[in-house]
C-alpha cells in the first residue's frame, strides 16, 4: 500500500469538472500504485480512517491524476476543501459487483446481455451504481427496464436517458 498526505481541493471552472472536491495524486505517487499506467484505474483503501473500494483516478495529464470526493466521503473523513488527509490506497483488482436482478432480466433477453456484457467494466459498474442506488423497487425495476431495453436498441447510458427523457416528455 502506498501512504501519503495531501490536502483536498476543489475546482473552480474547469468545464464538467467546476465545482469537483478532489484529491491531487501526482505521477510519482501514482506510478506507485500502479506502475506505467496513464489511464484511469481504481483503488481501495483509506482515506483518513474511512475505508474505500471501486474509487476511480482520473488522468489529468503528464502522469498525474485526481480522486473526485463525493459527499458520503467528506461527510465520512468530515473534512471539506483545504482539509489535509493521509492517504493509505492500492490497487483495487476485485471483480465490479453486478445487480443480481438486472443479470437475471439481461438473460432473459440474450442480446441485450450480450450488448451489456460488451460494455466496459467500468460502464456496467455504472448502470449497476444507477440501479442500485434506487430507494424503492419501483424505481428499481424502471431502472432495470430501462437499461434492457436500451440494451436491446444499442443505446449507452446517456443516449438512453435521452431517449427516455423525450419519450415521457411526449407523453406529457
Amino acid at each position: 500500500m502506498t501512504i501519503f498526505q495531501t490536502i483536498l481541493q476543489k475546482f473552480g471552472e474547469k468545464g464538467e469538472k467546476t465545482g469537483w472536491t478532489y484529491l491531487e495524486i501526482p505521477a510519482h505517487i501514482a506510478h506507485e500504485i500502479k506502475s506505467d499506467c496513464k489511464v484511469s484505474f481504481r483503488v481501495k483503501g483509506m482515506i483518513d480512517n474511512f475505508p474505500v473500494k471501486l474509487l476511480a483516478l482520473l488522468p489529468m495529464g503528464e502522469g498525474d491524476f485526481i480522486i473526485p470526493m463525493n459527499t458520503q466521503i467528506r461527510k465520512g473523513i468530515r473534512k471539506e476543501e483545504g482539509g489535509i488527509v493521509i492517504i493509505n490506497l492500492e490497487e483495487d483488482t476485485d471483480e465490479l459487483p453486478q445487480s443480481e436482478e438486472l443479470m437475471i432480466c439481461l438473460e432473459d433477453e440474450p442480446r441485450a446481455l450480450e450488448t451489456f456484457l460488451k460494455l466496459p467494466k467500468s460502464h456496467q459498474l455504472y448502470y449497476n451504481k444507477w440501479i442500485e442506488s434506487a430507494k424503492t423497487i419501483e424505481t428499481k425495476t424502471k431502472r432495470i427496464t430501462m437499461t434492457v431495453h436500451g440494451m436491446l436498441m444499442g443505446m449507452n447510458y446517456p443516449e438512453m436517458l435521452k431517449y427516455y427523457r423525450n419519450l415521457s416528455s411526449k407523453q406529457s
